[in-house]
């Protein structure tokens, strides 16, 4: 009985350590933002983050895959993100903390769709509608 309750001590204690690392941004450069523009494949609306995966033509003609991640739907809701916020072909431009190790992976900062709508990346802001013309 004893040994039971040491190791769910134990595991209780570790429990904050790991989800504080998964929660953390040490994986993404957050003093480095890049803006890139691309073509929405996959808009993944779901807990416990949604998933924005775009390709992005290089100079070279090269096309790279590009995911970016943010907070899950109860965050980004207030700040207008929908399931239906993107559709395969809609042409955006994201702006994201990229990933340290050089990956296609980075962290929303911003979004603007083609319509003009500006949304925010971690849920602190309300999306923006296209400026008048």
């Amino acid at each position: 009985m004893a040994v039971r309750l040491v190791i769910a001590f134990v595991v209780g204690m570790l429990m904050p350590l790991t989800l504080s690392a998964h929660h953390g941004g040490a994986a993404y450069d957050v003093g480095k933002s890049l803006t890139l523009k691309g073509t929405v494949t996959q808009w993944y609306y779901s807990n416990p983050h949604c998933l924005l995966t775009f390709e992005v033509k290089g100079e070279n003609g090269t096309v790279v895959t590009w995911i970016a991640e943010t907070q899950g739907p109860s965050i980004m809701f207030p700040a207008g993100y929908r399931r239906d916020t993107f559709k395969p072909g809609d042409e955006v431009t994201v702006t994201l903390d990229p990933a340290k190790n050089g990956r296609p992976v980075g962290h929303i900062r911003q979004v603007v769709t083609a319509a003009g709508w500006t949304l925010g990346g971690g849920g602190q802001s309300v999306a923006k509608p296209p400026a008048e013309k």
